[in-house]
């Protein structure tokens, strides 16, 4: 089949999208960095994701699922929450436009239109609108991604590997239930390839306490460090100095009220099978050699 993947040069939409070539199926993709290195070796055909509904409807002709991925991390300049609900409804619009059969959609766990969190609330509206365009659909909520591209993992270890000590963002105790990023692909495609309406937790076997996860990359990458609890506005001061230097956003206020919430685990069973023990072992030589920059990802040139 044709089948559209939003992002397929960036993380997630990148292992979708190996795996739908693997299966034989014809691929194109929305994007927004088109001067981005091509992972595919032209095999797949690049489209603006400019949120222009007229064009994208027209760049989804004849394709038969479309698999969003589109994000917004965090505000940066015009790039807002608010405007990513806007996005996402005209994206919706574009496939309903083009006679696009089921949209899966990645969102977040434990989204509600009531939170006071953006992020969350943003995502809620984002499956709303999912969910009342009539399109056949099928809705995952994954956590904390890892995986050769994450951000979250990577930067701990990165931090991990060059301080004496890490400060927690209180005591640490918030639990938090992280997926391996080709699972959610994984999960992902057997979703689309369903005819009925779903709504997935996207989780991975493992629940921990965010002190405990730090523990345990420390330990794997072979840089245990002493956990320093502190309180969550000095944490996030200090990250903004950590910011600075590295010309990123390291976390956000959000970032620490969800984690501190316990939004980022689920009460399903977990349906994905990866451990973040296992993976972190096997790439340890690797993971936090280098820091993972979201706005040079997503905004800069």
């Amino acid at each position: 089949m044709k089948i559209a993947v939003t992002g397929s040069y960036s993380y997630s939409g990148k292992y979708m999208t190996r795996r739908l070539l693997a299966q034989g199926h014809e691929v194109v993709t929305l994007t927004a960095h088109p001067d981005r290195p091509d992972p595919f070796d032209g095999r797949v055909k690049a489209f603006p994701l400019d949120f222009d509904v007229a064009g994208m409807a027209n760049s989804l002709a004849g394709v038969d699922t479309l698999y969003n991925t589109y994000l917004v991390r965090f505000d940066h300049g015009q790039n807002t929450q608010a405007r990513a609900v806007e996005n996402t409804a005209r994206l919706v619009q574009a496939v309903k436009s083009a006679g696009v059969r089921r949209i899966v959609h990645i969102s977040i766990t434990n989204p509600s239109v009531d939170s006071p969190l953006p992020y969350f609330h943003g995502k809620a509206l984002n499956e709303q609108a999912v969910r009342e365009s009539g399109l056949s659909y099928a809705v995952l909520r994954p956590t904390v991604l890892f995986g050769a591209e994450d951000i979250l993992i990577n930067n701990i270890a990165y931090l991990l590997r060059r301080f004496p000590v890490f400060a927690l963002p209180g005591d640490g105790n918030y639990r938090l239930q992280p997926i391996f990023v080709d699972d959610l692909a994984e999960l992902a495609l057997q979703a689309g390839a369903l005819k009925e309406d779903l709504l997935w937790d996207a989780v991975g076997p493992d629940i921990f306490s965010f002190k405990q996860m730090v523990s345990l990359i420390g330990e794997c990458i072979g840089h245990p460090r002493p956990l320093v609890e502190v309180h969550p506005a000095l944490a996030l001061a200090a990250s903004s100095v950590i910011s600075a230097f590295v010309g990123d956003v390291v976390l956000t206020q959000d970032e620490v009220d969800g984690l501190a919430a316990g939004l980022l685990v689920s009460a399903q069973p977990p349906r994905a099978h990866t451990g973040l023990a296992g993976w972190l072992k096997a790439n340890k030589a690797f993971v936090g050699m280098q820091y993972a920059s979201e706005l040079k990802r997503h905004y800069l040139k």
